[in-house]
């Protein structure tokens, strides 16, 4: 085949040659042809042997290795991964569990999909690209789907919009059968943990809801009972309602997003009525803490799963500034011996990082504080070992006492 080339630079090669599936703009000596977004390229050592092929993007990642073989990369190659991580979830049960019909069906470089992202949410899948190459194949990846999954598949909607290097122009594209009703993308009930909740793919964050929490919402039910709990950042409730069907004292969620609290507050209803005992509450988490009303009030319980405080390494200073001060002033509401749930789910952020910033916030807070175990996201989010970047999620679970 002739397509275009990557030359890398001396030394650059041994990420390569460690699998490693991502290319870096700077580790590229030369090109050889004119690449387009999303077009297929050849990499190559500084020696000239080939070394893999892959979705080229003018990004700071310049290229997303799809293979370190020599082979066609069409649509049977594509088939075939789909296969491999539509089998994986089966082996884990995620197709047949009667309490939860929502999980991850491809998660980029962990499923060898780097720059694809594809939710299952009861019969719906949301795909998300992260590279133009992906987002080009989206009708033959929703045909591959409807093929491998038949009936299971009402429809296939494309997120890629917020996702792609330099925005997408579709917009949200949806693909159904012919008997599908467009406004159920407005209006869709999930289970999770045998939890009902309404889902809004047009306008939720992400695919529409952070299904990588899901476990950590189940310890969350496990832990609950008789507690006052807080949810901070609480979206569209997803901890609130795990703390409620765990037996939960009292629960307050608060966001500064007014139609994440409306939708909270539907989610809550749905399932334990109008009388549950629960809060919405819109406000920013920060201010929150620091209003007076709020100093004296103490919580057993608070879940902080806040958004991505450092997007990239440029920012991760000004980032684990402000996760230490929604930290410290978490273990300053907790009351003695009360619990706190606390996440970063910012890539640029390592675990040792997160564990100095949780560190500098106990020392502040003056408080003395024991990890009682560390929050990983969920099963079907699976990390390559040669890519240990996937694995974003950093979470601990604590308990804070005075000294």
């Amino acid at each position: 085949m002739n397509r275009p080339q990557l030359i890398l630079a001396p030394g650059k090669e041994k990420a390569l040659q460690r699998h490693h599936p991502w290319i870096f703009s700077g580790a590229v000596r030369r090109k050889v042809g004119n690449p387009a977004d999303g077009d297929l390229v050849d990499v190559l050592g500084p020696d000239g042997i080939w070394l893999a092929s892959g979705h080229y993007q003018d990004d700071s990642i310049i290229c997303k290795i799809l293979s370190f073989e020599t082979q066609n990369i069409d649509i049977s190659f594509f088939k075939q991964r789909f296969m491999s991580a539509i089998g994986y979830r089966r082996q884990l049960g995620f197709f047949d569990n009667a309490d939860t019909n929502v999980f991850r069906l491809v998660y980029g470089e962990g499923d060898n999909m780097p720059g694809l992202v594809c939710d299952w949410y009861n019969g719906i899948l949301v795909f998300q690209a992260h590279s133009v190459g992906m987002h080009r194949l989206f009708p033959q990846f929703a045909e591959i789907l409807h093929q491998l999954l038949g009936d299971r598949l009402y429809a296939v909607f494309d997120k890629s919009s917020t996702t792609l290097p330099g925005g997408c122009e579709d917009g949200p594209v949806a693909v159904y059968k012919p008997d599908f009703d467009v406004q159920a993308f407005n209006d869709w009930e999930i289970l999770e943990n045998g939890i009902r909740m309404v889902i809004n793919f047009y306008e939720g964050q992400k695919t529409g809801f952070f299904i990588d929490q899901r476990d950590n919402r189940h310890l969350v039910s496990q832990l609950a009972r008789g507690r006052r709990v807080l949810n901070c950042f609480g979206y569209t409730g997803g901890f609130s309602l795990a703390a409620l069907k765990g037996g939960a004292e009292y629960v307050e969620t608060v966001d500064v997003s007014k139609k994440a609290i409306e939708l909270c507050n539907r989610n809550v209803e749905l399932n334990f009525g109008s009388g549950a005992l629960h809060k919405g509450t819109v406000a920013d988490v920060l201010k929150y803490f620091s209003q007076s009303e709020n100093q004296n009030s103490k919580f057993d319980f608070i879940i902080l799963d806040p958004p991505a405080f450092a997007k990239n390494h440029r920012s991760l200073q000004q980032g684990l500034k402000g996760y230490r001060s929604i930290n410290q002033s978490a273990m300053e509401s907790l009351a003695d011996g009360g619990m706190l749930m606390t996440f970063s789910c910012s890539q640029a952020v390592s675990k040792e990082d997160f564990q100095t910033m949780v560190f500098t916030a106990a020392a502040n807070a003056r408080k003395h504080v024991r990890i009682v175990r560390q929050l990983p996201h969920a099963a079907d989010h699976p990390v390559s070992i040669y890519h240990p970047e996937g694995e974003y999620l950093k979470g601990l679970l604590l308990q804070v006492e005075n000294f």
